[in-house]
């Protein structure tokens, strides 16, 4: 019985010493380098604010296929002209009616959502050309940009005009 005690004890302790061990290992928080982090982070920013940058000289520009390039094919838009939801064939389609003759991007905000997406927010004044109803305009964007296999696209488009 004595035997039988010392190797119920002996088996409890093994158990209680892997139990605090494995405790502790899902207890401690991951180690990462925040230098690092805030590395790949302002890469991702600066990556996102060239692309929203090209984006928009390509919407100009009127060259469609570039324009389409920075759009996944689920993307979906809501304009500052109240006609509702659009998806990336008919926001693609819109490129050749265009009348923006210049932009300002500016204000940028990037706040990550998860690993690969990010809202970005931003300020834009948009230039027309002589003769269009209004010289200028400005809106205020929301984007969100995902990443998948490896590339960073916009995924949702809002834009509401300011005055």
């Amino acid at each position: 019985m004595r035997n039988y005690l010392a190797g119920v004890a002996a088996v409890l302790s093994l158990a209680s010493c892997a139990f605090s061990q494995d405790a502790a290992n899902t207890k401690r928080p991951a180690t990462t380098n925040k230098s690092t982090t805030a590395a790949s982070q302002s890469e991702v920013n600066d990556l996102l604010q060239a692309n929203i940058r090209a984006m928009w000289a390509a919407f100009r520009d009127k060259k469609k296929q570039a324009y389409a390039d920075f759009l996944w094919d689920d993307f979906q838009a809501v304009e500052e002209d109240g006609d509702g939801e659009r998806n990336k064939l008919k926001v693609v389609r819109e490129v050749d009616q265009s009348k923006v003759s210049d932009f300002s991007l500016q204000s940028f905000r990037l706040d990550p959502i998860s690993p690969d997406a990010v809202l970005v927010t931003y300020e834009n004044v948009i230039k027309f050309p002589r003769g269009a109803g209004s010289r200028f305009e400005k809106i205020f964007i929301s984007e969100i940009w995902v990443k998948r296999s490896g590339q960073w696209k916009a995924w949702r488009y809002q834009a509401t005009r300011v005055k």
